[in-house]
């Protein structure tokens, strides 16, 4: 395998924004009762324009979550086509009266990304096999085809709605590039390996957590985001904990802050606003 490319073939989808708040708690309630209301009927209908295209109703392109914990209160989520519409909505959001109470905390770019590992190294070895040398003209037409076949058989998964679970738990990571340990030294054939055994784990929990993978090299501080989202946040720590055990994860795996969130609908932000939650349990 020495003579194939070690970089494994993926397919992008739409750009993904993070966005992690601290609300103003205090200045909120210094303000008049109606001046609060206007606000916050304001920020709803802000918000709602955020969550659908204005010319069809699905997918949900955007999502908010009452924070669980010290980390912050409020969680957006935006999936957008661009970066640019992603920036987009960073604007409109600062332009809001209701920006005036949030305190950023956090945030986190990243792309939705399916890896090809197993594609790749067939894809390879059918293009050394007609003799094809690697990177060029020819050799970069065919990868194009293959990612366009790729990328279209997998539309719906490089484009996801916002799920409509209760609950949301996002985190960053990394594979290692310590002294002991170099993911990006081994072998592709392992990689693919170690990652087709990871991904089974996944798999066992598909019918009760939806996952979205995104890749940030180049993007933000860590290199992947994992955006899991269920009816019981008791399956986080499951399916996290078994994936502990994983060689994938075990040796090569660093995570960053864990961020889980309780489902807003949007028609309840007044309700949030006043310290009430609906019941999702």
């Amino acid at each position: 395998m020495a003579e194939f490319p070690p970089v494994p073939l993926t397919v992008e989808g739409s750009t993904i924004l993070h966005q992690m708040f601290r609300f103003n708690w205090k200045a909120w309630r210094d303000t008049p009762q109606p001046e609060r209301q206007r606000i916050a009927v304001e920020a709803a209908r802000m918000f709602q324009k955020m969550e659908h295209d204005a010319h069809r109703p699905e997918p949900v392109q955007s999502a908010l979550y009452s924070l669980v914990g010290h980390k912050g209160d409020l969680m957006m989520i935006h999936f957008r086509d661009s970066v640019i519409a992603l920036n987009q909505v960073e604007l409109q959001l600062a332009q809001s009266e209701f920006q005036t109470f949030l305190e950023a905390g956090s945030s986190y770019l990243s792309i939705v990304e399916l890896g090809l590992y197993e594609s790749s190294m067939k894809t390879y070895a059918a293009l050394h096999a007609d003799g094809l040398e690697q990177h060029t003209p020819t050799w970069n037409t065919a990868i194009s085809d293959v990612l366009k076949r790729q990328s279209d058989a997998m539309a719906t998964r490089l484009h996801p709605s916002v799920p409509p679970a209760n609950y949301l738990c996002f985190y960053p990571m990394d594979r290692k590039r310590g002294e002991q340990v170099n993911w990006y030294t081994v072998p592709m054939v392992e990689r693919q390996r170690m990652m087709h055994d990871h991904g089974m784990i996944g798999r066992r929990y598909g019918d009760r957590v939806r996952q979205v993978i995104s890749g940030s090299i180049g993007l933000d501080d860590w290199e992947w985001g994992v955006d899991l989202f269920a009816d019981d946040p008791v399956v986080f720590k499951q399916l996290i904990y078994e994936m502990r055990f994983d060689e994938a994860s075990a040796l090569y795996a660093m995570f960053g802050s864990f961020y889980v969130g309780v489902r807003l609908p949007i028609d309840s932000l007044g309700d949030w606003l006043m310290g009430k939650l609906a019941e999702t349990e």
